[in-house]
């Protein structure tokens, strides 16, 4: 997943339809490497023994480790920010216009540090490191499968603690990520509120994930769990539900854009000249043939246990978890920045203005910029310079 194309999509699927190429701004290559951790006590209470994830730095912490940022990953993302893991990779990671010398996420003046999350379902890809339920279980020597412990966005946010830790990073100036990375984002800040001093989160789901989405997310669920070759999570070593994962896959895709979106890249032309749909149910339209053979691509890097642990940590998304929401709300001391995307008809504008109001009503400080644009929830990765200038006037505050 080393190209912006395959990377920068909610749902890889229709990463090709993008035509997104920024400027490579962080011109050093990039070192994936492994943080280990022993073991794990989850939020439910579970242990998850010799968990593992993959991370990337630019730049250099300072000597009191203060200077740090933290940038946890979307959906269907991976912790390939900016950079190039070799210089022949046709082009650096989702945010690289965001990151590097003398852009909004300095590398000349902080240390960033991105990390894979806890069942990322991009297990396949060689350049990601996740456990999860493709992992093997060293109590049975076989993968997981579905009896990995169910994990949260907190469970995630502790692992990458402790590898914050590690790093010697003393203080984070900021914890930014869109879409599940902005969940994560406010996860940080209510866990670990002494350490962050800011929380942005881009194309954001609030402050817990809206009924309306855990039913969107169950939808995508659904198309994996009723393909007969998911046999319950036990597939592996056999024949993959690809074909429900690739159902899964376009849904996402479809998602995370908008209806103009759609209008202005593909119309109503069908997806060869001359082959009407009219005429046979053979003949489609451009969008549904792109659609489709995004999908199956996709799911064929795609792992189906862990998108369905990946959509249910979505779903379990609570800053405030057992607490009531005023408890919830008053751990968070980040100062925060809100930026939704005018378009997002997944993620909508309005959550991001109702957790807003609700922090504010607690005397917290927060702010928002609005992403302008027809590309839907994506826009948080292919707009995100919109808000370059607001980023970098929040960090200096």
């Amino acid at each position: 997943m080393r190209t912006l194309n395959r990377l920068a999509v909610f749902a890889l699927a229709v990463a090709s339809l993008c035509n997104v190429h920024p400027a490579w701004s962080y011109d050093q290559l990039v070192e994936k490497k492994t943080f280990t951790l022993p073991s794990l006590t989850t939020v439910g209470g579970k242990t998850i023994k010799h968990v593992q994830v993959g991370y990337e730095t630019y730049g250099t912490l300072n000597a009191d480790g203060s200077n740090a940022i933290f940038i946890p990953h979307y959906f269907s993302g991976t912790s390939h920010a900016a950079g190039k893991y070799a210089a022949t990779d046709p082009a650096p990671g989702y945010w690289d216009a965001l990151i590097g010398p003398g852009k909004p996420l300095d590398t000349d003046k902080y240390f960033i540090v991105s990390a894979d999350n806890l069942v990322n379902l991009n297990v396949k890809d060689p350049h990601v490191v996740t456990t999860g339920p493709a992992s093997i279980d060293p109590d049975t020597g076989k993968p997981y499968g579905m009896t990995f412990p169910i994990v949260t966005f907190r469970d995630s946010v502790n692992v990458h603690k402790a590898l914050v830790d590690a790093l010697g990073v003393k203080h984070l100036q900021a914890v930014i990520g869109a879409s599940g990375g902005s969940m994560l984002t406010m996860e940080w800040a209510a866990s670990y509120p002494e350490l962050v001093e800011r929380a942005i989160p881009v194309i954001p789901g609030g402050l817990a994930f809206n009924p309306y989405a855990v039913e969107v997310a169950s939808v995508w669920a659904s198309a994996v769990t009723n393909d007969p070759k998911w046999n319950h999570g036990d597939y592996y070593g056999k024949d993959e539900p690809l074909q429900g994962v690739a159902e899964a896959m376009k849904m996402v895709s479809l998602s995370s854009r908008h209806y103009g979106w759609a209008d202005r890249t593909f119309g109503r032309k069908p997806a060869q000249a001359g082959h009407e749909p009219i005429d046979s149910w053979d003949n489609l339209y451009a969008i549904e043939a792109t659609f489709n053979a995004g999908a199956a691509a996709a799911a064929k890097r795609t792992d189906a246990n862990s998108l369905l642990y990946t959509i249910k940590a979505n779903q379990l998304f609570s800053v405030y978890q057992a607490a009531d929401l005023q408890q919830g709300l008053q751990r968070i001391k980040a100062r925060v920045l809100f930026i939704p995307a005018e378009s997002d008809l997944l993620l909508f504008p309005d959550y991001s203005r109702q957790a807003m109001a609700l922090l504010r009503a607690q005397g917290k400080q927060a702010e928002l910029f609005e992403l302008h644009g027809d590309g839907g929830h994506l826009d948080g990765i292919t707009q995100i310079m919109q808000a370059g200038p607001a980023i970098r006037d929040f960090l200096s505050k």
